[in-house]
């Protein structure tokens, strides 16, 4: 998950390389690992009850690469933050139902945290913003490292 970051922030980077102003670029990705299998975002209905069906009454993890670069000088900092979430038993009219409401499919593992699948999520440890796609508050701490002068090259 780090590199894929690493690699969208400093293809992003290049096209402030002539700026004047140094820019801070974000990049991220999430996927979720289930029983062993990486979970991207659903590539059809069937995909997703699969999907739906693995995380049904059990624990995974989310796991996002964030990466920010600072153009002009090229100082970098990044992280994968994880959080474990557990989810609810799912009936197979359960996980009918939401995939017929078109919400898992642009989303890694299927599911939406913030939307109508936060009601199956019983437990979750570490940083809800993460399993949303964007962990704020690592997000800021990287950020303000590359505010000092001799920014991290990784935290």
């Amino acid at each position: 998950m780090r590199r894929l970051a690493e690699e969208k922030a400093r293809v992003a980077v290049k096209r402030f390389a002539r700026e004047a102003t140094p820019v801070i670029v974000i990049a991220a990705d999430t996927t979720v690992v289930a029983g062993g299998q990486m979970l991207g975002k659903p590539e059809n209905r069937e995909d997703a009850r699969r999907m739906l069906r693995l995380l049904s009454g059990q624990t995974h993890e989310v796991l996002t690469g964030i990466s920010v670069i600072r153009s002009g000088d090229g100082h970098a900092a990044s992280h994968v933050e994880i959080t474990r979430v557990s989810f609810a038993e799912l009936s197979e009219s359960e996980i009918e139902e939401y995939v017929a409401s078109g919400e898992p499919f642009d989303k890694a593992g299927g599911y939406g945290i913030q939307g109508i699948a936060g009601k199956y999520v019983i437990r979750i440890e570490g940083c809800y913003f993460n399993v949303m796609g964007l962990p704020l508050s690592r997000l800021w701490s990287l950020v303000q490292a590359l505010q000092s002068p001799v920014a991290p090259n990784n935290s």
